[in-house]
């Protein structure tokens, strides 16, 4: 009874896309993306089948930004003059179909299987295309960090680089450092995730305060 009551959160596939290109693996010259996608896709599917044998059913989930144009990922190749990098945006925007797709299988399939997917996507690209529309000064560079759109993750100088810049205002910028929003974006995001309001609306039936109504 406890479990069937419970919803199950999970954001995933960030470090997973992000990494391979952070540390130069090798692992694109023996899977293609689309079947390191599948990889990634087929353990969440599995560990949602094992919650659901368990008794769960009420899940929520994240889809992914365009990751390649986090600051650390438009720094990564120098060439490309800080554009967002393409490759890594690409796994995303696989990633997002495939989820998608698997949620609606498994909502067909599995009785009393209740969800929401919220569109992280579409939010964070309006923030930092149009930032002033939210309340921000500023949605490609960091507030901490070092180089272009201080995208070097130098935040705190316990790192290798041991620099850093910090702006005055966090709450003028999208991004806080390389990789991670401000609290004002995560609280303006957590908003929407919850209740369905704002310019992202659920990707399915449900928003997150749907989930929680019948505990």
């Amino acid at each position: 009874m406890t479990l069937s009551r419970a919803v199950y959160l999970f954001n995933i596939g960030t470090n997973d896309y992000m990494s391979p290109f952070l540390i130069d693996s090798p692992i694109f010259k023996s899977h293609s993306h689309s079947e390191y996608v599948g990889m990634v896709i087929g353990n969440l599917t599995t560990i949602i089948q094992e919650i659901y044998a368990g008794g769960g059913r009420k899940f929520g989930f994240i889809n992914l930004p365009r990751l390649g144009c986090l600051p650390g990922l438009r720094i990564i190749k120098p060439e490309n003059n800080g554009s967002c990098l393409q490759e890594v945006s690409s796994l995303a925007r696989l990633h997002n179909q495939a989820l998608f797709k698997i949620l609606r299988k498994l909502g067909s399939q599995l009785k009393g299987f209740k969800y929401s997917l919220y569109d992280l996507n579409h939010s964070l690209r309006q923030r930092t295309r149009h930032p002033s529309k939210y309340g921000f000064k500023e949605g490609k560079s960091a507030c901490c960090g070092t180089g272009q759109f201080r995208g070097v993750f130098s935040c705190g100088g316990k790192r290798i680089v041991k620099e850093f810049e910090l702006c005055e205002n966090p709450n003028e910028y999208v991004f806080w450092d390389s990789f991670h929003l401000t609290e004002k974006v995560y609280c303006q995001l957590a908003h929407e995730m919850w209740s369905g309001e704002g310019d992202s609306k659920p990707l399915g039936l449900y928003n997150l305060k749907d989930l929680f109504r019948d505990l």
